[in-house]
This record gives C-alpha cells, structure tokens and sequence, in this order.
C-alpha cells in the first residue's frame, strides 16, 4: 500500500496535511488538559467542607467517648456530642461528593473538547487520505504488467479539469478515440500527475511490462 504520492510536491502537501492533522490533535489534548486543571480547581471548596467536616466528626467522637465515661449521666452527655459527630459526618461525605461532581465534569470537558474538534477535522482528512490511497493502488494495478494505458486515459477524459485537457496538442481526444498510442500516452500521464504518480519508463509506456 503507498501512502504518499511520488511527485514531490503532492508528497509535500500530504504530509504537510497529515503533520497538521497530528498538530491539531496535540493543540486539543494541551486545551484539554488545562481545562481540566482549571476545572479541578473548582473541587478545592469541597475538599474544604469534606476536611472540616471530618475535623468535628472526629472531634465530636472524642467528645462522646470522654462524656460517656461521666458516671450516671454518661450516655445523655455523650447523644449530643454523637449526633453532631454524624452532623459532621454528613458535611464531609457532601464535600466528597462534590468533589467527585467536578472531577466528573472535568473528565467530560476534556474528553468533548478533544473529541469534538479532532472528530470534526478527522471526518475530512481521513476520506480525502483514503480515497487517494484507493486511487493511487488502482493506478498502480493498472500499471502492473502490461500496463492498461486506456483505461487511465479514459479516466483523465472524464474526471481531468478542462484547463489541464485544454494543454494538450490539438485533436488528442480524437486521435484517443481512433486509439492513437501517442494520446493514450497523453492522457494516462495526465491521470498519473493528478494522482501525484510518476509515469511509466518510455520502454514500459510502449508495452513492456512494469517490474
């Protein structure tokens, strides 16, 4: 399979297009990570509310245990000291949970601001690839063997710009049709040059077969 043409400067324009491509998606992936740095930081007042909530659980937690060692009356001093525990373990778990709801929302935004503007650029870079690579194999079938000149002249007639058919000698379409070695010659090298291809040795375009 060929991925780039032999004609230097359409090989200059593919991997140009392709070292673009790669750029784009680093430029996203750099975006992505700061976004999601920033973001990150929206979590710093959870982790604020979690600790201080942890902080009075903890404290109200020694404070009952040291309330229930009080003889007769251990157990009602000790209650309010417990529910404010599980007041402060309440607050911690929200901090938690909002925390998890912003790392949550910074996965997201990176993910979409990188699948969303490759995706976009991928979805007209990788037919345009593709369809050359189909394009340029088929050619090259064609020139395997006893090359099949035809065929690419026929091509050339129908898909080549009428500027580019207007630079030929005068009559190549009629002498074409009337089989002419000369115009098929024409035509398929102009097929060939669209596809960025080099076109067959003299020895191989008069019938020898392509090595």
């Amino acid at each position: 399979m060929q991925l780039y043409a032999q004609h230097p400067v359409h090989r200059s324009r593919q991997v140009t297009a392709d070292l673009g491509v790669l750029a784009w998606f680093v430029l996203w992936v750099l975006v992505a990570r700061v976004v999601h740095g920033a973001v990150l930081v929206l979590a710093e007042p959870g982790q604020a509310v979690e600790d201080l909530g942890r902080s009075v659980a903890g404290t109200m937690d020694s404070a009952a245990g040291a309330a229930e060692d009080v003889p007769l009356v251990g157990d009602e001093l000790s209650a309010p000291f417990g529910a404010l525990a599980d007041a402060g373990g309440s607050v911690s778990g929200a901090g938690q949970s909002a925390q998890d709801a912003v790392g949550t929302l910074a996965a997201v935004l990176a993910v979409v601001l990188v699948v969303l503007p490759v995706g976009w650029l991928l979805l007209r870079w990788l037919p345009w690839r593709l369809r050359w690579v189909r394009e340029a194999e088929a050619a090259r079938t064609l020139l395997r063997g006893t090359p099949d000149l035809h065929v690419l002249a026929a091509r050339a007639l129908a898909t080549a710009p009428l500027p580019q058919l207007a630079t030929l000698p005068p009559g190549t379409g009629a002498a074409w049709h009337a089989g002419d070695p000369g115009a098929v010659r024409a035509l398929a090298g102009l097929e060939l040059r669209r596809l960025g291809l080099r076109p067959p040795a003299p020895d191989v375009l008069a019938g020898g077969p392509v090595s």
